[in-house]
């Protein structure tokens, strides 16, 4: 009862924007073609829906968002670890990260193409090195964050280097991992739309551009909903993920 009062709560915003918006167009005060009402924006969702134009757009964009996220959160993960754990790998790799993580990936877009193409491999790319650097940082951060009582207590049982990793790092490091999972998620959704907008035959940032040459406006504003539902539904996997692997804290009120 008690989330699902949060829920409701967490709803209210949403629904007061969406009736005021109902009422502006009801009375002319919004301009239809730019902002056509929401009962008409999901009667174009439904059309979409059951021609099977949306789900096509929508599994193209998915899989390229599950395919760059999971190339470059693997290694953000990887690396992270390998940094955290060692000064001398620190020392050559983390200088060259902090350089590439500060610069802007529209900057770099034009290059992938230039490289890669129009295909695939670009756009999954470009997902993947977004996806990456959030959870770098944080992994590096979880790791170097780890009590060194809790080093002197794994020596004194004589824990292999595996058992370290897995059974002391890995836990301890656990909030910051997931807060860099979340935050790599919303990063490989927005650098899918950036992929997406700047060169593509498929997928939802496709749809976009596509109904904006056309001057479907509400297409437009299904597309938006469509990339706004699924990161939300990313993000709260994510945090119920939280709740299960973080109960052991005593300091998590998730």
């Amino acid at each position: 009862m008690k989330q699902s009062g949060k829920w409701w709560k967490g709803a209210v915003i949403p629904v007061c924007v969406l009736l005021l918006w109902q009422w502006a167009s009801w009375s002319g005060a919004a301009d239809p073609k730019l902002f056509p009402a929401p009962s008409s924006i999901f009667g174009d969702l439904f059309a979409m829906l059951l021609s099977g134009e949306l789900y096509y757009h929508i599994r193209i964009s998915v899989v390229r968002a599950a395919l760059g996220f999971l190339l470059g959160g693997s290694l953000g993960l990887l690396i992270g670890l390998l940094v955290g754990m060692y000064v001398k790998v620190e020392e050559l790799v983390d200088p060259t990260v902090q350089m590439l993580r500060t610069v802007p990936l529209l900057s770099i877009t034009p290059l992938f193409i230039l490289w890669f193409g129009f295909g695939e491999l670009s756009k999954v790319l470009l997902i993947a090195m977004g996806a990456f650097f959030p959870l770098y940082v944080n992994t590096f951060l979880g790791v170097r964050g780890v009590d060194k009582k809790l080093f002197d207590v794994a020596r004194v049982l004589e824990f292999s280097r595996y058992k370290q990793v897995t059974k002391l790092m890995l836990p301890a490091a656990l909030p910051n991992v997931l807060l860099g999972l979340r935050l790599s998620l919303s990063i490989a959704w927005l650098c899918l739309v950036v992929a997406e907008l700047m060169g593509a035959d498929s997928g939802v940032g496709y749809l976009i551009q596509d109904a904006r040459s056309y001057v479907r406006t509400g297409a437009v504003f299904v597309g938006i909903f469509v990339f706004a539902a699924v990161g939300k539904l990313a993000d709260s996997a994510v945090r119920l993920l939280e709740r299960r692997l973080l109960k052991w804290q005593d300091n998590y009120r998730g």
